[in-house]
C-alpha cells in the first residue's frame, strides 16, 4: 500500500477523507494534526482516537506552536501587520504554518501523496497547495472534498455506510481558534450587513469596570506582562488573551477579497493580538525615525498581503523580514493599556530610546536644539527647489494650488 499523509482535524471533511483515501483508494493514511495554539490536550487526544478508529496507520501531532510565532507570528508584529487595518491573519498565518508542518511530515514518512480536506470555494486550498508544489514538488495532491464536489449531506451518507457515526448537527456558527485570534463565521457573515450577536462571540464579556496592563517590549518581542515574565513570547499573548478576552476586546468583522478574486467576510476575536499589535506600533512611533516607520509601513501592507494570499515561502519575504528585524534593535520598553468591556486604549510608554526627550524641546512649546534664525534659514533652503522652479517657469510660487487647482 501507498502512504499518503492527510492533514487531519476530526472534523466531517478530514474524517471522510480518511475512510474515502484507504477504503476507496487503498492508500495507508497517516494522519498528521498540526496544532498551533487551538487545542487542549484533551481535543487533541480526541482526534488521535477519533483517528485510529477510522483506520489510520499512525497519527502525528505537531506541536508547532513556537514554530508558528517564530517563523510567521513575529514578524507580524514586528509589522504592525493589520490587513485592511482590521485583521491580524489570525487563520491565512495559521494555514501557512500548518501547511508547512504537514509538508515536513510528508518527507518525514516518506509519502507518495499528500491530501487536505479543502473545499474549492476559499482560500486555504491555495495555501495549501501552494506550499505542497513548493516544498514537496512531484507529491501529488488530493483533495477529496474539492475533488467530488462533495456536499455535507453527501459526507455524511458515505459514513453512514462505512458505519461511522457523525454529529448530524452543523453548529449555527463555525469556530476556528489558534494562537493569533479566532474565526467566527455565520449566517450574519454570509452578506454585506449585519454583524455577530453576542451568544456567537466563543470568548463571553465575564468583566467589567476598568483594567491597566503593562506590556514590556524587549527588541520588538513581547517579553513581559505587568509583574511577569515569560520564557517565550507565546506563553505572553497566552497569557494576555485570558485578561483581555473576558473584555470582549478584539472583536471585528473582517472584509476582504480573496486568492481566487472573491470578496468576503468573517468575524474574528483576537484580544491579545490586537493589543499586541497597537501597544508595539505605539512603542515604535517614539523610539523609531520618521524614515524607518514610513518603509515599514510600506513593507507591512505588501508582506501582510503576499502571506494571505500564501506567498510565505517567496525570497522577498525573507528580504522584508531581515528588515524589519533590523528595526526592532531599539524597540524595548513598556506601554500601557488600559482595558474596558469593548474597547482599550494605549495610554503611553517608558523607554530609555524615547525619542520624544525633552532635553531637545517640547513640541510646540520651545527648543533647546536650534534658534529661530536657524528655522528661518532652514525654511528657506528646504523649499528651494520648488522655488526655482517656479522661477523658470514663469509662475508663482504656490501656481494652481493657490488658486484651488482651477485652470480658468
Amino acid at each position: 500500500m501507498q502512504k499518503i499523509v492527510l492533514g487531519f482535524s476530526g472534523g466531517l471533511d478530514t474524517t471522510y477523507c480518511v475512510k474515502y483515501l484507504k477504503d476507496d483508494r487503498g492508500f495507508e493514511v497517516h494522519t498528521v494534526t498540526v496544532n498551533t495554539g487551538g487545542f487542549s490536550p484533551e481535543e487533541l487526544k480526541h482526534i488521535e482516537e477519533h483517528a485510529y478508529r477510522l483506520g489510520a496507520k499512525s497519527h502525528t501531532t505537531v506541536d508547532a506552536v513556537k514554530g508558528y510565532y517564530d517563523r510567521i507570528l513575529r514578524y507580524l508584529i514586528y509589522g504592525n501587520v493589520l490587513k485592511n487595518n482590521t485583521y491580524p491573519l489570525s487563520v491565512s498565518a495559521e494555514r501557512l504554518s500548518q501547511a508547512i508542518a504537514i509538508a515536513e511530515h510528508v518527507r518525514k514518512v516518506g509519502a507518495v501523496a499528500v491530501a487536505h480536506g479543502s473545499t474549492g470555494a476559499g482560500n486555504d486550498q491555495v495555501r495549501f497547495d501552494m506550499i505542497f508544489h513548493i516544498m514537496i514538488p512531484g507529491i501529488e495532491i488530493i483533495t477529496p472534498i474539492r475533488d467530488l464536489r462533495l456536499s455535507r449531506e453527501e459526507e455524511i451518507e458515505y459514513l453512514k455506510t462505512k458505519g461511522v457515526e457523525i454529529n448530524t448537527e452543523k453548529a449555527k456558527y463555525s469556530i476556528n481558534k489558534g494562537l493569533w485570534g479566532t474565526s467566527v463565521g455565520g449566517k450574519e457573515t454570509l452578506n454585506s450587513r449585519g454583524f455577530l450577536p453576542e451568544s456567537a462571540w466563543p470568548t463571553q464579556v465575564s468583566r467589567t469596570g476598568e483594567e491597566e496592563v503593562k506590556l514590556t517590549f524587549d527588541k520588538g518581542e513581547l517579553t513581559g506582562i505587568n509583574d511577569k515574565t515569560f520564557g517565550h513570547p507565546t506563553e505572553a499573548i497566552q497569557y494576555l488573551q485570558t485578561l483581555a478576552g473576558p473584555y470582549g476586546i478584539g472583536r471585528d468583522i473582517h472584509v476582504g477579497d480573496t486568492i481566487i478574486g472573491i470578496k468576503g467576510r468573517v468575524g474574528f476575536e483576537a484580544a491579545a493580538p490586537v493589543i499586541i499589535l497597537k501597544a508595539h506600533h505605539a512603542l515604535e512611533k517614539h523610539v523609531l525615525t520618521k524614515w524607518q516607520l514610513n518603509w515599514k509601513d510600506q513593507l507591512a501592507l505588501f508582506y501582510g498581503n503576499w502571506l494571505h494570499e500564501g506567498q510565505i515561502l517567496d525570497p522577498v519575504m525573507r528580504d522584508i523580514e531581515a528588515f524589519f528585524t533590523s528595526t526592532q534593535d531599539k524597540v524595548s520598553g513598556s506601554v500601557y493599556v488600559q482595558m474596558k468591556p469593548y474597547h482599550f486604549q494605549v495610554t503611553g510608554i517608558e523607554s530609555s530610546h524615547d525619542l520624544m526627550n525633552s532635553r531637545f524641546g517640547k513640541y510646540g512649546e520651545m527648543n533647546n536644539g536650534w534658534t529661530g534664525e536657524d528655522v528661518r534659514g532652514f525654511s528657506k533652503i528646504f523649499g528651494n527647489q520648488t522655488v526655482i522652479w517656479s522661477l523658470v517657469n514663469g509662475e508663482s510660487a504656490g501656481g494652481d494650488a493657490a488658486k484651488g487647482g482651477s485652470h480658468e
